[in-house]
């Protein structure tokens, strides 16, 4: 069975992919994000900076330790994490602070962005999960936690989202 330190391991030897692995220890191995994927997860980093969210508390590409329903543990590293207090350094964090988690859909992992990450998270316990298509509005989806699933509680392009303060969405 491949552990967190196993996936560690192949990520220092392999800059080209990201690895991921689900708490039923369902490996994943990703390509490295495509320039707008990567331009979204800078347009939401910046704002909430801009927005009064401390830098210390906000991180691109993180590895999260994610506890599964079976008492497995799983890693993921969503596009964009907030946290309610600053993180001891590490590879792996615990989800225990997080505040949000957003994953930015690219070609190939729609079903796993929109579905299987959705019910990991929430039985992570993580307050809330953005998903972020690449369609022409750049379509934010924002997912509450309702006691151990998700309720979408707004959707609008990602221009509307910039004109609003991250205080309004809970993260301030």
């Amino acid at each position: 069975m491949v552990t967190l330190d196993d996936l560690t391991a192949m990520m220092a030897a392999d800059e080209h992919h990201r690895y991921e692995i689900s708490p039923e220890a369902v490996l994943s191995i990703l390509p490295p994000p495509g320039y707008a994927h990567a331009i979204i997860a800078t347009r939401l980093m910046v704002w909430l900076a801009q927005g009064g969210v401390p830098a210390d508390r906000i991180a691109q590409a993180v590895g999260l330790r994610i506890p599964g329903r079976g008492g497995g543990v799983g890693g993921r590293i969503p596009d964009l994490v907030v946290w309610s207090k600053a993180q001891s350094d590490g590879v792996w964090l615990p989800a225990g602070d997080v505040l949000l988690v957003a994953e930015i859909v690219s070609p190939g992992s729609e079903g796993t962005d929109t579905v299987t990450k959705r019910g990991e998270y929430a039985t992570a316990g993580i307050p809330q999960y953005w998903i972020v298509e690449q369609d022409q509005a750049q379509t934010v989806t924002m997912h509450t936690l309702d006691g151990d699933v998700y309720d979408v509680r707004a959707r609008m392009p990602l221009a509307w989202l910039l004109n609003t303060s991250p205080a309004e969405h809970d993260l301030g």
